[in-house]
């Protein structure tokens, strides 16, 4: 549409009515103001156009005169519209067509997701590549996700409120002292009698998840181009975070006792962080052997390297106590210990913590309080007493119950695919299953197929950073109630018998 001219101050008004006519919740002065800046920005009004005087403006279009000064007086404040003495309110020299005109020819006409990525850094592009995993539908099989309809809402609920009522004015403030104390002390206790950690309170750095804290250990312990030693299959979400902070990721295999570091600590340089899970390990499921683990800290130590202990879900175990923590085997051993109450708890919390060296526990506090701010006081108060009271310990022990009957649901759906020779992992910890398939097409259909069902498969070649990897599924089991996990086992077993009879 061409510009509107001196001379045509009539047909500006008629506009303006009609758009004012419009029925609209917006204050008068507002949609005035969109009107006006709408079509300057659209060259609708070109630069060095006189406006209407205001009280002109207001009789034509019957509103009052101080309507059409705050909408003026906004567009002239914004430097959309310029005022003369004694010549009246004229559109400013601006050139929106011009700009508009050179980002549509700079920007392709079927803006895409590649166009979009186009525009990251190298590094963002990496980081992108860790996240084909994620899904926003949390069906059957999710793999980390627990169960949500058995946490006990309305006891947490009190707690909250609780706490939120008592909280002193300095919690209001910036924070740098680590978390709360109540919770540092009740997590130290805790992880001394469960998990044998070496710890006393001010070892322990609350944290907003485990992710946070492997971006603090990142860039506090090592440089762009350093190298880090992960599990092969591992995490992918401690892969992207070392990825992501400009990190040389090493794939170190695991077998059945875990990472094998003697396998590659002749031929590869050394690291500066090693990322394990020697619990549980994800996502395989096998527990890291006492001579691994010795193997483990032994290389540590001659590298100067740092391990991250990441001990994401070892309450759940079955038949069994739980393992004992890395960090404890050994006095001054050069390990992180990284937990988090995503799992044990829900995900939405947001809270985990690091059991950190002696010598690192000032600098992460300050850095953490820098860089990410220290938060949710009320709610980690809230926590404190959840553990300090025994419902912690009361709702693992329930949440355990719940998902051993969880997984032997799943055990007996996909019986029929076992008898025909289905491979499932042992499954004597955590939350989901591996099921090890024959080949990649396999996995490839049975993923495709479960989308049209509903149903969340992980394939197990995404865990390995040398491609292909293995094939295979991961089935979390602990996020669906026992109907839905019966359901899509059954569902699975009769795709896989499908798939063979197919190959």
């Amino acid at each position: 549409m061409e510009p509107v001219r001196d001379g045509e101050a009539d047909w500006t008004l008629e506009a303006l009515g009609l758009e004012l006519a419009e029925p609209g919740s917006a204050p008068l002065a507002q949609r005035l103001y969109r009107a006006l800046r709408g079509w300057i920005q659209a060259g609708r009004l070109a630069s060095g156009q006189r406006l209407p005087s205001s009280r002109r403006m207001a009789r034509e279009l019957g509103v009052g005169r101080n309507t059409v000064l705050a909408a003026v007086d906004q567009l002239i404040a914004e430097g959309f519209l310029e005022s003369r003495r004694g010549a009246g309110i004229f559109v400013a020299d601006v050139a929106f067509e011009g700009v508009a005109s050179q980002c549509r020819e700079a920007r392709p006409s079927s803006a895409g997701s590649d166009v979009g990525e186009a525009a990251l850094s190298a590094r963002g592009r990496r980081l992108l590549a860790y996240c084909a995993t994620l899904d926003e539908r949390h069906g059957a099989f999710a793999p980390g996700v627990p169960a949500l309809d058995r946490f006990p809402h309305e006891l947490w609920q009190r707690l909250l409120r609780r706490h939120q009522h008592a909280m002193p004015t300095a919690w209001l403030d910036y924070q740098a002292q680590g978390g709360v104390p109540a919770l540092r002390e009740a997590l130290c206790d805790y992880l001394q009698l469960s998990r044998s950690v070496r710890c006393h309170p001010g070892q322990v750095l609350i944290v907003q998840g485990a992710q946070q804290g492997f971006e603090l250990i990142a860039r506090l312990l090592g440089d762009v181009g350093d190298r880090v030693w992960v599990e092969e299959p591992g995490y992918s979400g401690a892969q992207a975070c070392f990825s992501a902070a400009g990190f040389a990721v090493e794939a170190v295999p695991v077998d059945a006792e875990g990472m094998d570091v003697a396998s590659v600590a002749a031929t590869r340089p050394a690291p500066r962080l090693i990322h394990v899970t020697p619990s549980h390990q994800y996502p395989s499921g096998v527990t890291m052997s006492l001579a691994r683990r010795l193997a483990l800290l032994e290389a540590a130590e001659r590298h100067g390297a740092w391990i991250v202990e990441d001990d994401y879900d070892s309450e759940f175990r079955y038949g069994q106590r739980p393992i004992a923590a890395l960090q404890g085997l050994v006095d001054g051993a050069r390990v992180i210990y990284v937990g988090t109450f995503s799992k044990v708890l829900y995900p939405g919390l947001r809270l985990g913590y690091l059991v950190l060296p002696e010598s690192l526990v000032g600098p992460f506090r300050r850095a953490n309080a820098r860089l990410h701010r220290e938060g949710q006081y009320p709610v980690q108060a809230a926590l404190a007493e959840f553990i300090a009271r025994g419902h912690f310990s009361r709702h693992v022990r329930r949440m355990r119950d719940c998902y051993r009957g969880r997984q032997a649901r799943l055990r007996a759906a996909l019986a029929p695919a076992v008898a025909r020779g289905l491979r499932l992992s042992e499954g004597q910890a955590g939350m989901h299953l591996v099921a090890w398939l024959d080949s990649l097409e396999t996995e490839r259909v049975l993923v495709e197929r479960a989308v049209g069902q509903g149903i969340t498969l992980s394939p197990l070649s995404r865990y390995y950073l040398r491609r292909p990897g293995r094939p295979g599924l991961v089935l979390g089991y602990a996020g669906a109630d026992e109907e839905a996990i019966e359901r899509a086992g059954r569902w699975l077993a009769r795709e896989w018998e499908r798939s063979v009879r197919e190959r």
